[in-house]
Order: C-alpha cells, then sequence, then structure tokens
C-alpha cells in the first residue's frame, strides 16, 4: 500500500540478504564436495581467482575505478580474514566433518559480530548477550563430542570451524566501516583479490590439484567463485551497506537447515541426532543474544523509526 516507496531499499536489502544465505548455503555443499580432490589452500585460491576475474570484470564494465583511501583498511583486513582466513580454514575444517555440521559450528559467528560490534563499533552489549554467547559455546562443544568417535580428526574440524567462525565476524565487522566509503561492488572486488594474494603461495597446490581433479570437482570450483562468492559477497556487501552488521549477521540464522537439507539431497550427508542437537544448542544462544527485553520492545515500537544508519558506521 503506501509503503511501496519508503520500504523498496529496505525490501532490496532483504532480498540481497536473501540471494545471500542460499548462495552461501550452498557454498558448505559445494566446499565438501570439491574438497575431496582439491586441498583446502588450492580450493580456497582457485575460488577466489574465479571471483577476482568476475568481480574485476564487472568493474571494468561499471568503471568503478579504486576505492578511496578511507576504505582500505577495512578492505584488508577483510580480505585478509574473510576472503583469506576464513576460505583455507574452513575448506581445512570440511574435510574432516560434514557440510551441515560445519554450517552449525560456523553459524556462531554472528554472536562474535556483535561482540566484536560492541567493542569496535560501539554497540550496546546487554546480559542476553553474554548468555547466548555461553549456550553457544555449549552446543559447539556438543558438537565437538558427537563428532569425536571417528578420532581426533573430527575434533579438529570442529576447531576448524570455530576457527572460521572468528575470521567471518572479524571480517564482517571490519567490512561494515569500509562500506562507508565505498560502493559494495568496490569492497568486495578488493577484498577478493587481498584474500587471492595472500593465498598465492597455494599456487604450486592448485595447479597440481586441477590437471588431477574431476570435471565435476572444478566445476564446483568454478560455482563457488562465481556464485557463493562474486554474486553472494556483493549482495552481502549491498544489504550490509543499509544496515547494521550484527542485524546481517542474524540472517545466517537460516544456513545451517539449508546446509542440512542441501547436503541430504545432494551428497547423503545427514548429521547425527546429537550434532543436531549441538547446532540447536549454538542457533538457541544465537537467539538468546539476539532477543531484548518486553520493555525494550516496547520503546522501540513507540519511538520513531529512523532511516537505515548505513552512512554512520
Amino acid at each position: 500500500m503506501n509503503t511501496s516507496p519508503a520500504r523498496r531499499p529496505e525490501l532490496l536489502a532483504t532480498g540481497a540478504a536473501t540471494v545471500t544465505v542460499v548462495l552461501w548455503a550452498s557454498a558448505f555443499v559445494s566446499i565438501r564436495s570439491a574438497g575431496a580432490e582439491y586441498s583446502p589452500g588450492a580450493l580456497a585460491l582457485g575460488r577466489l581467482l574465479v571471483g577476482a576475474v568476475v568481480l574485476g570484470l564487472i568493474c571494468l564494465v561499471r568503471r568503478e575505478g579504486l576505492p578511496p583511501r578511507a576504505a582500505w583498511p577495512g578492505i584488508a583486513i577483510s580480505g585478509l580474514l574473510w576472503f583469506g582466513f576464513y576460505s583455507v580454514v574452513l575448506n581445512w575444517g570440511e574435510q574432516q566433518v560434514d557440510a551441515g555440521t560445519a554450517a552449525l559450528v560456523v553459524n556462531i559467528g554472528p554472536i562474535l559480530i556483535a561482540l566484536l560490534g560492541a567493542r569496535l563499533l560501539g554497540d550496546p552489549m546487554p546480559p542476553r548477550l553474554l548468555a547466548g554467547m555461553a549456550v553457544s559455546f555449549a552446543g559447539a562443544v556438543t558438537v565437538g563430542l558427537s563428532m569425536s568417535g571417528e578420532g581426533g580428526s573430527s575434533v579438529l574440524g570442529v576447531v576448524l570451524c570455530l576457527l572460521a567462525a572468528v575470521g567471518y565476524a572479524g571480517g564482517v565487522v571490519a567490512q561494515k566501516p569500509a562500506l562507508g566509503h565505498a560502493s559494495p561492488l568496490q569492497v568486495t572486488t578488493y577484498g577478493c583479490l587481498v584474500g587471492a594474494v595472500v593465498c598465492l603461495p597455494f599456487s604450486g597446490q592448485l595447479i597440481d590439484d586441477a590437471a588431477d581433479a574431476s570435471l565435476s570437482a572444478t566445476l564446483n570450483l568454478v560455482y563457488l567463485g562465481v556464485f557463493s562468492l562474486a554474486l553472494a559477497f556483493t549482495t552481502w556487501a549491498y544489504a550490509l551497506a543499509r544496515t547494521t552488521a550484527s542485524r546481517m549477521g542474524a540472517t545466517t540464522y537460516a544456513v545451517p537447515a539449508l546446509v542440512v537439507l542441501m547436503s541430504w539431497l545432494a551428497l547423503g550427508e545427514v548429521p547425527g541426532l546429537l550434532t543436531l542437537a549441538g547446532g540447536a544448542l549454538c542457533l538457541a544462544g544465537v537467539a538468546v543474544s539476539r532477543s531484548r527485553a518486553r520493555s525494550a520492545r516496547v520503546v522501540a515500537a513507540a519511538a520513531p523509526q529512523p532511516e537505515q544508519t548505513r552512512e554512520s558506521a
């Protein structure tokens, strides 16, 4: 009705976030599949190189140019932590645990985003956030215990996925201020380039693995670069520029459920009951950390709603 002009940016941001969530969920499945023939570093570098080519071509067509100097610290940090470190560690972790378990553990990232946002961006940190952290940590421990029957390598996989969550959270918080100075496409493109440079030591492995890999594994690598990186990270940055980091982190809560469904359909993998219970604890902790007291909700409902604070961070 009368919401169309005013709510159009919000609806576009929601649509962009939805695209990101679906493509990131599919990425967990593709990483698991391609990881059988590509080593973690080679898969990360190959994905980043494909994404950099696609994003670079789009930048040339759109004549985006170089980001302003003020955006580079955030771009460099997000490129190092998220595009580089996160990619390698997650690929390694998914060689130890199934795709659904990896997504469940990585999904404590929103809590870490809220913590870093409170520390670095001045966001409030209510007691519910601390309670949520405790619940999610218990969930991560439960997932680790549920996977320990196969030996230490599975526990290693959970630890690697936890490290991936740290890299993801740090990258998001670093990326948010950069979006105040540069376009989502610029931030994504040059963050991808930074990540590719960080992963260049894996060039030899990539060449060797690509020579021996099957066509399906290489197509999975290309898919990861084109869709779950170039497209999904750009739609993420577009939405992040129009809301807060912690709120965007909340949109990834649906990823584990989608990953479990996709991995069941594509790979025949379904986490065990104890693993699912640990994942549910992870999600419950995130939900607790994002909840607000009733009085706060009443105040928020009564207050006038300002335009999104994308300019402020």
